[in-house]
Order: structure tokens, then C-alpha cells, then sequence
């Protein structure tokens, strides 16, 4: 995200606004410019500095040197050669642009925020904001610069940064108003679940659900307590009550479906997991579970081809490994050794990735 500005750009922002260059300085810039171009910053870098040398007062040397440090990612030296820039101009948008890039590159994030508003940068803004404790303006420029690039890994990086830091301010201000709610009950209890502190992630919920029983998603959270620790009766108990008060759950209804079929209620484990699947079609995990069980209770075609569209979304996955295995055992029960061959091999080969 944070990269250079290319030079004619550069050239293009500044012309208009600095002093009629001498030939001298003119034939410099123009050298260094051919320079940059084709990646010679050694030279471009000499030349641009001649350009400064004759023409002190000009901002466009200045901005083509600094440029050119961005450019071969000497940012600390850019720095101070774009502050000299902008006392030259300091109303000319790309060196503040430049400046901003360079200052944030060398990790000073606030001083860069003024220089890339000014801008309207919102790309390299929102990391700023990001790595200055604002998440919320962070969210809504990366936002913003992502409509531009849509699939620039480092805006979409630094959006999940950003949303991650947003999320846990909001569940610190829950937590510090209201922290007997609830909802700070379930904040606790999650925390301590992903820490794997089952006892204690069990006892926020149970706080919470003491408070308010029909709180969607409680008993939810609370069953995967369980499934943690392969308490699979009080998971299914769980599950079971989030069903009955969210019907249209079809996590719920999918974790219902793998803890019945843990405890060996394969039948019900199977109703459960084609529900869960006419709910949120084409989730993997639940086509594996419902692969799985329909493959325990001799429904193979159902297995085949629950399995099969596992194989179809994964593509590559390491439950696409696990779906070619599950494959190949069904085959080879079916006596179709070609098959089963077929997906060993498919197996074999994602394995060794």
C-alpha cells in the first residue's frame, strides 16, 4: 500500500508550481528523471541533488530526490528533503503525499495523519489512524480505499487490523459500563473459552444465562464449552435449547448434528445435519459431518454426495484431504476400487503439500 509515487506524476504536480528552472538545472532534472526511470537511483539521486544544488528555492528537486528515496525505500532519507520541500511550497498536494508515505513508513503515524488528510490519502490515513489507536476513522477510510482496489492485500490486512481493534474497543466499553450484564458475562466467558480456560469460560456463561435464559447465542457458546471438553451429552443438551430458540440457526443446528452423531445418535445426527445444510447450503463443515454420518448409517449415496461437494468447495484444503480419504474408504466399501484408488491419490497429494 504505502509505495512511490511515480516520477512523472511527480514532475506533473510540480512543474506548474516552481520557478523557471536554468538550463543547467533543467538538463540535471531532466538526467535524473531518465535516470529513475529506469531504475538508477544512484544516479538519479546525484543529478536531483545538482538540481537542489543550483536551485535552492525550487520544491521540484526537493520533491524528485525525496521521490526517489521512496522509490528505492530509503525512507528516513526522504524525510527530511520533503520537509525542505514543503517550506519551498508547502500548498503543493504530492509532497505531502510523499511526506505522508515516508512518515509512516518510518513508523511516525501521528506526525503522517495531517499530511495525508490533507490529501485525502484514505488508504495510507486509515493505517495511521490504525497504529494511532483510532479504529473506528481507520474502519472508514480503508473502506473507502478499498472501493478503489478491492483486492489490495495489505488495505484488506489492515481493514481486519482495524475492525479487530474497533470490535475490542466496543467490548471494553461494554465490559467497563455494564459489567455484571449479561452480555459482559458473555464477553468474559468468550475470552476465557479461547484461552481454552473451559471451567471458567463455564461459569461467565452460566452467570449470563442466570441473567437472561433466553439470550440467543448463550447456549450456543456454551455448548462448544462443552465440545471442548468432549462433554458431548451436555453439548447436545445445549445445542438443543439454541434450536429450539433460534430454529433458523444453522450453526446450532449443525453443532446439534455433530454432537448427536459423537454420542452415536447417527439417525438424529443425520436429520439434524441435512436441516443445518437446507439452512446454510454449501458449508463445508456441515457437508463433512453430514458426509460422515450418512456414511456411518449406510446412506452412500447421501455420503458420496455430501462428500463430494465438500471436495468441489475446498478444491485444496486440508478438509479436502480429509473428504478424498472419507471418498476412498466409502468406494472401496462399495467395491469400486478405481474410484477409491482415485481419491487415495487425491489425498496422498494434498497431504504432501
Amino acid at each position: 500500500m504505502i509505495n512511490a509515487v511515480f516520477a512523472l506524476f511527480v514532475l506533473a504536480q510540480t512543474a506548474a508550481a516552481t520557478p523557471e528552472l536554468s538550463p543547467q538545472a533543467m538538463q540535471d532534472l531532466q538526467a535524473g528523471t531518465a535516470a529513475e526511470k529506469r531504475q538508477d537511483f544512484e544516479t538519479a539521486i546525484s543529478e536531483f541533488r545538482e538540481v537542489i544544488q543550483l536551485e535552492p528555492k525550487a520544491a521540484i528537486g526537493f520533491v524528485k530526490l525525496g521521490n526517489v528515496y521512496i522509490e528505492s525505500r530509503h525512507y528516513g532519507e526522504a524525510i527530511p528533503v520533503l520537509k525542505k520541500a514543503l517550506e519551498q511550497d508547502p500548498d503543493l498536494p504530492v509532497i505531502h503525499q510523499l511526506l505522508g508515505y515516508a512518515l509512516l513508513s518510518q513508523g511516525y503515524a501521528a506526525e503522517a495523519i495531517p499530511h495525508l488528510d490533507k490529501v485525502h490519502e484514505s488508504g495510507a490515513l486509515g493505517i495511521a489512524q490504525m497504529q494511532t489507536g483510532h479504529p473506528s476513522e481507520a474502519v472508514s477510510n480503508l473502506r473507502a480505499a478499498l472501493e478503489k482496489m478491492p483486492n489490495d492485500p495489505d488495505l484488506l490486512y489492515y481493514l481486519g487490523q482495524a475492525s479487530e481493534a474497533l470490535s475490542q474497543q466496543s467490548l471494553d466499553a461494554l465490559t467497563a459500563a455494564t459489567p455484571n450484564s449479561p452480555r459482559a458475562h458473555q464477553v468474559r466467558a468468550h475470552s476465557y473459552f479461547v484461552l481454552h480456560q473451559f471451567a471458567e469460560a463455564e461459569k461467565e456463561y452460566q452467570q449470563a444465562l442466570a441473567l437472561r435464559p433466553d439470550l440467543p447465542g448463550l447456549h450456543l457458546e456454551l455448548g462448544e464449552v462443552y465440545a471442548g471438553s468432549s462433554l458431548w451429552s451436555k453439548a447436545a443438551e445445549n445445542f438443543l435449547t439454541e434450536t429450539k430458540l433460534q430454529p433458523g440457526n444453522a450453526e446450532a443446528a449443525y453443532r446439534l448434528g455433530d454432537a448427536w452423531m459423537q454420542q452415536g445418535k447417527l439417525q438424529d445426527a443425520l436429520q439434524e445435519l441435512k436441516r443445518a445444510d437446507l439452512l446454510r447450503p454449501d458449508n463445508s463443515d456441515t457437508l463433512y459431518a453430514l458426509g460422515k454420518a450418512a456414511a456411518l448409517t449406510g446412506d452412500s449415496a447421501a455420503a458420496e454426495h455430501a462428500l463430494t461437494r465438500v471436495v468441489a468447495i475446498e478444491n485444496d484444503s486440508p478438509l479436502a484431504a480429509q473428504a478424498h480419504y472419507s471418498l476412498a474408504g466409502l468406494y472401496r466399501k462399495q467395491g469400486k476400487a478405481q474410484e477409491a484408488e482415485r481419491e487415495m491419490r487425491a489425498f496422498h497429494k494434498l497431504e504432501r503439500r
